[in-house]
């Protein structure tokens, strides 16, 4: 059964339901047109047993709430927090039966009890024909909200995320190849989604996904069918890229298949603002990579070029602590050169700044830390997740405006090599142990002349 047939299918019964809906309610005396507020449906869904209806209601309910405005949204969110929370009486009685009975039995029921009833109505929603899409629609719009303010909505974000990390997991995600063929529709979200690096055109876009020695990879969902959640841009080349400007470049000459040897991954585009913060599941770029090597398996290497996108921030704050374990006197002197408006053009400032930048950066990924124990920065996250190594960092490796305010310019090189991708990956997710090459880690080795502390 493909995902258009069942779609058509869900839209039957929600059709057949909303009639019998009108029915009942002629038979009320209610008008059907606007006869019950949004909370209300709401109510009936969750109280409902009927499929028919069901699917016929969760729609409506997607419908209106579609229509609403900024105000009355987070009302509805506001909603959701208080109104739709844990039955307060319901977990008392299964926490009283729990404890005078602790089985099974009454262990499931307390599990039930403490479930928010939004999570049940989420899964109702769900139901609806395009359901899936309006939900992560919704959390996103839900996110926006909490940039502004909390009041309990936090608790209904974390019921999302709940949810999506169960509908989104790697056993449901579809990999597949992108290029000129790829529907339009797709293509478009392509140009639209491209997070690292811009894609201004359709010339550029074509560059990226049928040239010789280029690939792209995105990954679908069933419930999601033309919209990508991620996707991979792939250079083949011959040895591991240090910058992004030749691979950028119109004017670049494509790599000889006999000559690639390295795919590197460099731009990694999450698509759904609704979906952050939702783990798709470890090893999709070892997914990416098996992929490729079944198409040319003359490669031997595949590293990304990535990114640093919070280091410049990091290093302001470290810079203004003056008893920074990350600084020396003599680094912290040097650095000094950062806060020159083209800095990076002026050869000697240049100079001055490499090497006290580049110990500031190997310090960053390997010793800072969150206050969950986990690095700083989040691609570095992401990478060391799926199991990669922290092999090179790259001086000047990006020049871009962007770049050079939120990295100064560097970039990093990240291997998957497929003999070690689980080892690392076991021992980032059990330790958080930051597994990097020995040149990234000889870079934080030196003797360090540290600022005395403040007293």
């Amino acid at each position: 059964m493909n995902t258009s047939f069942f779609g058509e299918l869900l839209q039957t019964i929600s059709e057949r339901g909303r009639a019998l809906i009108e029915r009942a309610r002629e038979r009320r005396g209610v008008d059907s047109t606007r006869s019950e507020t949004l909370l209300e449906l709401c109510e009936d869904l969750l109280s409902g047993r009927g499929e028919a209806s069901g699917v016929a209601l969760a729609r409506e309910i997607l419908t209106r709430y579609a229509e609403l405005t900024t105000g009355p949204r987070i009302a509805f969110f506001e909603a959701l927090s208080h109104r739709f929370g844990t039955d307060p009486d319901r977990l008392k009685a299964a926490i009283a039966a729990w404890q005078s009975d602790p089985c099974d039995e009454t262990a499931a029921e307390l599990h039930a009890a403490s479930e928010p009833r939004r999570q049940e109505l989420f899964r109702r929603l769900n139901l609806a024909p395009g359901g899936t899409k309006a939900l992560v629609r919704m959390r996103e719009q839900l996110t926006d909200a909490l940039a502004h303010r909390d009041d309990g909505l936090r608790a209904v974000d974390a019921d999302f995320v709940h949810l999506f990390s169960s509908w989104f997991n790697r056993g449901f995600l579809v990999l597949r190849h992108i290029d000129w063929s790829t529907p339009a529709t797709v293509l478009e979200k392509i140009i639209r989604y491209e997070a690292v690096h811009e894609i201004r055109d359709w010339d550029e876009l074509r560059r990226r996904t049928d040239g010789p020695d280029r690939r792209c990879y995105a990954f679908f969902h069933p419930a999601l069918v033309d919209e990508p959640l991620i996707f991979v841009e792939v250079a083949l080349t011959r040895d591991i890229p240090g910058a992004i400007a030749p691979i950028l470049s119109p004017q670049r000459d494509a790599v000889e298949p006999d000559k690639m040897r390295t795919a590197a991954f460099y731009s990694i585009s999450n698509c759904q603002r609704g979906l952050a913060g939702v783990s798709f599941g470890n090893f999709l770029i070892k997914q990416v990579v098996e992929e490729i090597s079944r198409e040319l398996p003359r490669l031997s290497t595949f590293v990304t070029l990535s990114p640093v996108p919070g280091f410049a921030a990091w290093l302001k704050r470290e810079r203004a602590e003056p008893a920074s374990p990350a600084l020396s006197v003599s680094d912290r002197a040097a650095l000094a050169a950062l806060d020159e408006a083209g800095w990076w053009r002026d050869a000697e400032a240049a100079e001055r700044v490499k090497d006290p930048l580049m110990r500031a950066a190997a310090w960053y990924f390997l010793n800072a830390r969150t206050p969950r124990g986990t690095p700083v920065d989040a691609v570095a996250r992401f990478h060391l997740g799926n199991g990669a190594r922290l092999e090179r960092i790259n001086w000047l490796a990006d020049t871009s405006d962007k770049a050079m305010a939120q990295a100064h310019g560097l970039m990093v090189n990240y291997l998957y090599d497929l003999d070690d991708i689980e080892k690392n990956h076991e021992a980032y997710a059990e330790q958080r142990i930051v597994v990097a090459a020995n040149a990234v880690q000889r870079l934080v080795r030196a003797p360090v002349e540290l600022v005395p502390a403040v007293r």
